[in-house]
Protein backbone atom coordinates (compact mmCIF):
# COMPACT_ATOMS: atom_id res chain seq x y z
CA UNK A 1 0.00 0.00 0.00
CA UNK A 2 1.61 3.28 -1.10
CA UNK A 3 2.63 5.87 1.71
CA UNK A 4 0.80 8.97 2.02
CA UNK A 5 2.38 11.96 0.28
CA UNK A 6 4.15 14.29 2.28
CA UNK A 7 3.35 17.97 1.62
CA UNK A 8 5.91 20.22 -0.14
CA UNK A 9 8.21 22.29 1.51
CA UNK A 10 6.94 25.32 0.50
CA UNK A 11 3.40 24.33 0.63
CA UNK A 12 4.37 23.48 4.46
CA UNK A 13 5.39 26.89 5.02
CA UNK A 14 2.80 28.87 3.09
CA UNK A 15 0.82 26.72 6.02
CA UNK A 16 2.67 27.78 8.84
CA UNK A 17 3.12 31.15 7.48
CA UNK A 18 -1.36 31.29 7.31
CA UNK A 19 -1.84 30.06 10.40
CA UNK A 20 0.58 32.53 12.21
CA UNK A 21 -1.17 35.40 10.23
CA UNK A 22 -4.56 33.70 11.15
CA UNK A 23 -3.51 33.74 15.15
CA UNK A 24 -2.68 37.42 14.79
CA UNK A 25 -5.69 38.60 13.37
CA UNK A 26 -7.31 36.70 15.93
CA UNK A 27 -4.87 38.72 18.92
CA UNK A 28 -5.68 41.80 17.28
CA UNK A 29 -9.62 41.17 17.35
CA UNK A 30 -9.61 39.80 21.16
CA UNK A 31 -6.99 43.53 21.92
CA UNK A 32 -9.64 45.50 20.07
CA UNK A 33 -12.34 43.88 22.23
CA UNK A 34 -10.50 44.29 25.38
CA UNK A 35 -9.87 47.99 24.69
CA UNK A 36 -13.38 48.98 22.95
CA UNK A 37 -15.23 47.44 26.49
CA UNK A 38 -12.40 49.30 28.65
CA UNK A 39 -13.39 52.44 26.80
CA UNK A 40 -16.84 52.14 27.52
CA UNK A 41 -16.25 51.48 31.39
CA UNK A 42 -14.38 54.26 31.32
CA UNK A 43 -17.07 56.60 29.71
CA UNK A 44 -20.13 55.26 31.02
CA UNK A 45 -17.87 55.80 35.04
CA UNK A 46 -17.43 59.38 33.29
CA UNK A 47 -20.95 59.87 32.51
CA UNK A 48 -22.44 58.27 35.63
CA UNK A 49 -19.51 60.28 37.74
CA UNK A 50 -20.48 63.62 35.75
CA UNK A 51 -23.86 62.81 37.06
CA UNK A 52 -23.50 62.20 40.53
CA UNK A 53 -21.21 65.44 40.84
CA UNK A 54 -23.96 67.28 39.07
CA UNK A 55 -26.65 66.38 41.34
CA UNK A 56 -24.40 66.84 44.93
CA UNK A 57 -24.16 70.45 43.50
CA UNK A 58 -27.15 70.81 42.55
CA UNK A 59 -28.63 69.32 46.49
CA UNK A 60 -25.92 71.57 47.71
CA UNK A 61 -27.24 74.86 46.07
CA UNK A 62 -30.42 73.66 47.13
CA UNK A 63 -29.30 72.96 50.39
CA UNK A 64 -27.48 76.67 50.35
CA UNK A 65 -30.81 78.10 49.32
CA UNK A 66 -33.10 76.88 52.03
CA UNK A 67 -30.32 78.01 54.53
CA UNK A 68 -30.69 81.66 53.23
CA UNK A 69 -33.88 81.36 53.06
CA UNK A 70 -35.06 79.88 56.24
CA UNK A 71 -35.05 81.29 59.90
CA UNK A 72 -32.66 80.45 62.38
CA UNK A 73 -34.34 79.02 65.13
CA UNK A 74 -33.99 80.84 68.37
CA UNK A 75 -31.94 83.41 67.05
CA UNK A 76 -32.12 87.46 68.49
CA UNK A 77 -32.39 90.43 65.93
CA UNK A 78 -32.07 93.76 67.06
CA UNK A 79 -32.65 96.94 64.01
CA UNK A 80 -31.66 99.80 63.95
CA UNK A 81 -28.07 99.75 64.99
CA UNK A 82 -25.72 102.90 65.05
CA UNK A 83 -23.03 102.72 63.19
CA UNK A 84 -20.67 105.81 64.13
CA UNK A 85 -16.77 105.38 64.59
CA UNK A 86 -15.31 106.52 68.23
CA UNK A 87 -12.26 105.65 70.04
CA UNK A 88 -13.83 104.86 73.60
CA UNK A 89 -14.94 101.74 75.12
CA UNK A 90 -18.90 101.32 74.24
CA UNK A 91 -21.01 100.16 76.80
CA UNK A 92 -23.15 97.68 74.31
CA UNK A 93 -26.84 96.58 75.27
CA UNK A 94 -25.87 92.93 74.33
CA UNK A 95 -22.99 90.48 74.76
CA UNK A 96 -21.56 89.71 72.39
CA UNK A 97 -22.42 93.22 70.81
CA UNK A 98 -23.76 92.55 67.34
CA UNK A 99 -23.53 96.45 66.39
CA UNK A 100 -23.51 99.67 67.19
CA UNK A 101 -20.95 102.21 67.84
CA UNK A 102 -17.48 100.97 67.29
CA UNK A 103 -13.84 101.65 66.66
CA UNK A 104 -12.60 103.14 62.98
CA UNK A 105 -10.57 99.69 62.76
CA UNK A 106 -11.87 96.36 62.62
CA UNK A 107 -10.27 92.98 64.35
CA UNK A 108 -8.53 90.91 61.67
CA UNK A 109 -11.54 88.03 60.62
CA UNK A 110 -10.37 86.61 57.55
CA UNK A 111 -10.23 83.07 59.05
CA UNK A 112 -9.21 84.20 62.80
CA UNK A 113 -9.02 82.40 65.74
CA UNK A 114 -8.14 84.19 69.17
CA UNK A 115 -6.99 82.47 72.29
CA UNK A 116 -7.48 85.79 73.94
CA UNK A 117 -10.47 88.25 74.97
CA UNK A 118 -10.32 91.13 71.70
CA UNK A 119 -11.55 94.35 71.93
CA UNK A 120 -15.37 94.20 71.69
CA UNK A 121 -15.33 97.44 69.49
CA UNK A 122 -12.91 96.22 67.09
CA UNK A 123 -15.00 92.93 66.52
CA UNK A 124 -18.50 94.67 65.91
CA UNK A 125 -16.33 96.61 63.08
CA UNK A 126 -15.71 93.37 61.80
CA UNK A 127 -19.36 92.39 61.71
CA UNK A 128 -20.01 95.50 59.75
CA UNK A 129 -17.79 93.87 57.31
CA UNK A 130 -20.27 91.00 57.28
CA UNK A 131 -18.02 88.96 59.86
CA UNK A 132 -19.75 85.85 61.78
CA UNK A 133 -18.21 85.78 65.03
CA UNK A 134 -17.84 82.57 67.66
CA UNK A 135 -17.20 82.98 71.20
CA UNK A 136 -17.08 80.72 74.27
CA UNK A 137 -16.74 80.96 77.17
CA UNK A 138 -14.26 78.55 79.96
CA UNK A 139 -17.60 76.41 80.37
CA UNK A 140 -17.76 75.49 76.79
CA UNK A 141 -16.50 71.84 76.21
CA UNK A 142 -12.71 71.28 74.62
CA UNK A 143 -14.47 69.61 71.84
CA UNK A 144 -16.81 72.30 70.69
CA UNK A 145 -14.03 74.81 70.78
CA UNK A 146 -12.23 72.55 68.76
CA UNK A 147 -14.55 72.24 66.12
CA UNK A 148 -16.10 75.69 65.69
CA UNK A 149 -12.60 76.65 65.65
CA UNK A 150 -11.85 74.49 62.53
CA UNK A 151 -14.96 76.14 61.09
CA UNK A 152 -13.72 79.27 61.53
CA UNK A 153 -10.06 78.71 59.90
CA UNK A 154 -11.56 77.64 57.06
CA UNK A 155 -14.08 80.30 56.61
CA UNK A 156 -13.21 83.33 55.58
CA UNK A 157 -15.22 86.48 57.15
CA UNK A 158 -15.20 84.95 60.49
CA UNK A 159 -13.18 85.13 63.73
CA UNK A 160 -13.18 83.79 67.31
CA UNK A 161 -12.21 84.38 70.39
CA UNK A 162 -13.20 83.96 74.09
CA UNK A 163 -15.92 86.35 75.76
CA UNK A 164 -15.78 85.11 79.34
CA UNK A 165 -18.79 87.14 80.59
CA UNK A 166 -21.58 86.36 78.01
CA UNK A 167 -24.44 84.99 79.04
CA UNK A 168 -24.18 81.33 77.51
CA UNK A 169 -20.82 78.78 76.94
CA UNK A 170 -21.30 78.98 72.69
CA UNK A 171 -22.66 82.10 70.66
CA UNK A 172 -22.99 82.84 67.32
CA UNK A 173 -23.19 86.78 66.16
CA UNK A 174 -23.73 88.25 63.26
CA UNK A 175 -24.31 92.18 62.37
CA UNK A 176 -28.11 92.28 64.31
CA UNK A 177 -28.11 88.66 64.88
CA UNK A 178 -27.25 86.63 67.58
CA UNK A 179 -27.62 83.05 68.44
CA UNK A 180 -26.60 80.64 71.14
CA UNK A 181 -26.20 76.78 70.75
CA UNK A 182 -25.06 73.88 73.55
CA UNK A 183 -22.61 72.25 70.82
CA UNK A 184 -20.98 72.68 68.27
CA UNK A 185 -22.96 69.66 65.79
CA UNK A 186 -25.93 71.80 66.61
CA UNK A 187 -27.31 72.35 62.70
CA UNK A 188 -28.23 75.76 62.94
CA UNK A 189 -23.92 76.59 63.72
CA UNK A 190 -23.91 76.13 59.55
CA UNK A 191 -26.78 77.32 58.70
CA UNK A 192 -25.92 80.77 60.81
CA UNK A 193 -22.20 80.67 58.83
CA UNK A 194 -24.01 79.91 55.51
CA UNK A 195 -26.80 82.57 56.01
CA UNK A 196 -24.60 85.73 57.53
CA UNK A 197 -21.40 85.21 56.88
CA UNK A 198 -21.47 87.98 53.93
CA UNK A 199 -25.28 87.98 54.23
CA UNK A 200 -28.03 90.26 53.46
CA UNK A 201 -27.24 92.00 57.22
CA UNK A 202 -24.17 93.16 56.04
CA UNK A 203 -23.96 96.60 56.05
CA UNK A 204 -20.57 97.11 54.64
CA UNK A 205 -20.39 94.07 52.53
CA UNK A 206 -17.25 93.21 50.29
CA UNK A 207 -15.28 95.43 53.01
CA UNK A 208 -11.75 94.31 54.22
CA UNK A 209 -11.54 91.25 56.97
CA UNK A 210 -7.88 91.73 56.52
CA UNK A 211 -5.33 95.00 57.67
CA UNK A 212 -6.97 95.71 60.25
CA UNK A 213 -6.10 94.39 64.32
CA UNK A 214 -4.55 91.06 64.69
CA UNK A 215 -4.40 90.19 68.22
Amino acid sequence: MASAKKPAPATARRAKLEEARRQERARERRSRIITITAAVVVVAGLVAGGGYLMNAADEQDKAETAAKSSPVQGEKSWDKLTQNHVEKKVDYPMNPPVGGDHNPVWMNCDADVYTEAIPKENAVHSLEHGAVWVTYTGKAKPADVKKLGERVSATSYSLMSPVEDQAAPLMLSAWGKQLTVKSATDPRVAQFFTKYVQGPQTPEPGAACTGGVAK
